[in-house]
């Protein structure tokens, strides 16, 4: 009998494995395999922060009904999954679905994300969506016939949160397990379903990526259905990041599954989770942010003079002290309520995703809010008050003559309607500021608005002596009004240029956003210092040192954006300022070096340099059979480059190490660049597609095939990633660098490819 047959009958023989093996034996397995496992690690590098299942609502349907395809993703901790509802041509990859066309279904409205984050990024200077531990999405589709059958793909790209390295990926989805019950077939099919593949919320592929928003978008017209989804979130497996040969575009197709795609384990459609510290923080900041403006519209020639005719009121009219404290807290919740209510109300018309989306992209309702700042500002700065019917006035005004707590929160609406030609413009800011798809946000900001409004109605009110150090009424009211009114001005253009961005009508390139900025504040700066005056002004005899303080601000404010008119890149205001390219003159790029013989000189024209760009008047290529034979030409080493256009840490690294000059001195004269995108879109032409030794599907796009060579040559997957190596493909230095903020060590990198690579030659 064998060992093996030994060890498989060893329950029943009441023997043990260590009765055949030396216990030293054991001890040496002990010591080597920890050091197997880390060998493993260090070679394996194929990241899979991401795997996916999917499910139906339901496995019985009868044709002409409709029901709802889940997709689940799970993400392992410190990552993100981007969403599907933000503008495509932000920078991050959305997530994307492509249903094959089939007859037994349509499509019915576009792919909708449930309960993503949102967050605002610097880099890209816009907003995005994503989702942490837990993602899913839902497509509704409607069966037209028997046989359903439902087949496509999905793209996405998950990011780190530790070390900003970013990976693409793809999978397939199947479902084809139904029971379809006889029903009342559809007179015709809808076009989105059955007569071409439908890709929802997915960008189109382009050989010349835009700037804009929303470039290729196809969004389905009929609208999702509103879903309703448990609040219990999946826990992430952190295995997942394990080191495996299988490339990511299998693992998310087949993760919990079978070979076909479908699920075979138990999927949690659950997804909803409480709000991250990361969530909170912003809306404590917009919270805090709405308080201010509340403060300010106190400073409002319709609201300062009636605190103390209100306060006043209650303590006139109340037999004792205890009774104006209560009025005046009810006063002042009362205002709390109405404002709240508002928010509340706003919520629920602008808080879906779907909307949002609309909000962000479509150039209608942003040419309505900047028509609308505009009208607010021309308001504030004297040419006409925005005020509600009189008649409205009047009945509100005489529900609070009937005194008690219901004449008092009548007063209280009296104040919100009367005052309404001063805090509507500022109230408008507030609710414009929080359309973003969120419900909390409106109510979160009214409730912050308020909050400030009614605070001094009531504590002046607890402490009526304070009233004595209250400043009085006079002409610096209307001074804050007109500030307000400069204000509302500059914050209108952000909304015209994201209309701009979006369709490339070229009204404001970034010369021209800088240029009226200045402008505006140049302006107030000159009406804080009195040398520009308004209708509804007061004679200004002196000079307050607050006010003398806020133009310093402000015209410190002007130097600061005056470079920007000549290309500086003003990296403060990044967020706010249209994008780089979009400025004409940009002097930097004028004085910038030209290069030399000795320099990064292509021999070639580079395919796609069109749309595809080094940065900092770099020269290189974005092929890498024309950077080999460049390289073999110059006898010059060649630096990869793999990145994405939504790799953040890439932007990062370009903007804060190869910025550095001897950074650029080095890719300038010593290398050959190459800058390969792992998530371009671009197709292909048929004599350049490959077949992956790795998962064995056909790459026909630049992205996929830029990816699959990281992947098979390299054994990585996450960018920035950055190699060296001569015209032969051979590796200089045997580890490649991924992120390394520090421009030193980025430096000793490349000093080493240089060192190796002229050895090289030396030995030859």
């Amino acid at each position: 009998m064998s060992l093996w047959d030994n060890c498989v009958n060893l329950p029943h023989m009441n023997l043990t494995l260590r009765s055949y093996l030396p216990i030293r034996w054991f001890r040496l397995l002990g010591i080597l395999l920890p050091l197997l496992l880390l060998v493993a690690a260090a070679h394996g590098q194929i990241l899979k922060p991401a795997s996916w299942t999917h499910e139906a609502s339901a496995k019985e349907v009868k044709v002409g009904e409709e029901l709802e395809l889940i997709f689940n993703a799970r993400i392992i901790p410190d990552w993100y999954l981007y969403s599907s509802d933000f503008d495509p041509d932000l920078g991050p990859i959305v997530t994307t679905f492509t249903f094959q066309k089939h007859p037994s279904y349509a499509l019915v409205g576009k792919i909708k994300p449930i309960n993503p984050k949102k967050k605002y990024d610097a880099t890209w200077g816009g907003d995005y969506t994503y989702f942490v531990k837990t993602g899913q999405f839902r497509q509704r589709i409607k069966v037209l016939q028997p046989g359903l059958v439902v087949k496509g793909s999905y793209e996405y790209q998950v990011c780190s949160e530790i070390n900003g390295q970013c990976i693409p990926g793809e999978g397939d989805f199947s479902f084809t397990d139904f029971t379809v019950l006889p029903g009342t077939a559809p007179a015709a099919a809808p076009a989105s379903g059955t007569n071409a593949p439908a890709t929802t919320n997915a960008p189109q592929p382009s050989a010349t990526p835009t700037t804009g928003v929303n470039g290729g978008t196809a969004i389905l017209n009929t609208p999702p259905t509103e879903l309703t989804v448990d609040n219990t979130a999946a826990s992430a497996d952190s295995s997942l990041l394990a080191p495996d040969s299988t490339t990511n575009a299998q693992v998310t197709a087949t993760a919990f599954g079978d070979s076909t795609g479908q699920t075979t384990g138990t999927v949690n459609t659950a997804i909803s989770e409480p709000a991250t510290p990361e969530a909170q923080e912003t809306l404590w900041t917009f919270f805090l942010l709405a308080f201010m403006f509340g403060l300010s519209a106190l400073l409002t020639p319709c609201v300062f003079p009636m605190i103390p005719m209100t306060v006043s009121f209650f303590t006139n009219s109340s037999t004792t002290r205890g009774q104006a404290v209560f009025k005046a807290l009810v006063y002042g919740f009362s205002i709390i309520a109405i404002y709240t209510l508002i928010g509340v109300v706003f919520a629920r018309i602008f808080g879906a995703s779907e909307i949002n989306y609309y909000l962000s992209t479509h150039w209608i309702p942003n040419v309505l809010f900047f028509v609308v700042f505009v009208v607010f500002g021309m308001s504030f700065l004297g040419m006409f008050e925005i005020t509600l019917p009189h008649s409205l006035v009047n009945k509100i005004d005489a529900q609070a003559d009937k005194g008690g707590l219901y004449g008092v929160f009548f007063m209280a609406f009296t104040l919100a309607v009367v005052s309404f030609s001063c805090t509507g413009p500022i109230v408008g800011t507030v609710l414009i500021a929080s359309a973003g798809g969120e419900i909390l946000k409106p109510i979160v900001g009214m409730f912050g608005f308020s909050l400030a409004f009614a605070l001094p109605f009531t504590l002046f009110a607890i402490f009526p002596n304070l009233l004595n150090s209250l400043p009085k009424s006079g002409g610096w009211l209307n001074s804050v009004k007109v500030v307000l009114g400069f204000l509302e001005l500059a914050l209108a253009l952000k909304f015209l240029s994201i209309a701009d961005q979006v369709y490339h009508w070229g009204i404001l390139d970034r010369e021209v956003y800088l240029a009226l900025w200045i402008v505006i504040f140049a302006l107030m700066g000159l009406y804080l210092l009195g040398k520009l005056k308004l209708s509804h002004d007061s004679d200004l005899p002196y000079l307050g040192v607050p006010r003398l303080m806020l133009a310093i601000a402000t015209f410190s404010f002007v130097v600061y954006m005056i470079p920007g008119m000549f290309g500086a890149p003003l990296k403060a205001l990044s967020g706010y300022l249209p994008p780089q390219a979009t400025h004409d003159f940009d002097l930097s790029a004028l004085l910038r070096e030209k290069p030399t013989s000795a320099q990064n000189q292509t021999c070639e024209t580079p395919k796609y340099s069109e749309f595809l760009h080094l940065p900092h008047g770099l020269t290189g290529y974005f092929d890498l059979e024309q950077a080999k034979r460049c390289a073999a030409e110059q006898n010059k080493p060649i630096f990869i480059d793999f990145t994405g256009h939504g790799c953040v840490n890439c932007r990062e690294m370009e903007a804060n190490v190869w910025s550095h000059p001897e950074v650029l001195k080095r890719l300038r004269e010593e290398f050959v660049i190459v800058a390969l995108y792992v998530d371009d879109k671009t197709e292909l032409p048929q004599n350049e597609w490959v077949t992956s030794t790795h998962d064995g599907k056909v790459k026909n796009t630049m992205g996929k095939k830029n990816a699959d060579y990281q992947i098979t040559q390299f054994n990585a997957n996450a960018q920035p990633y950055y190699v060296v190596m001569d015209a032969n493909e051979q590796k200089l230095i045997d580890k490649p660098i991924a992120y390394e903020p520090n421009v030193q060590k980025f430096i000793q990198y490349l000093d080493a490819g240089i060192a190796a690579h002229k050895a090289r030659q030396a030995a030859k």
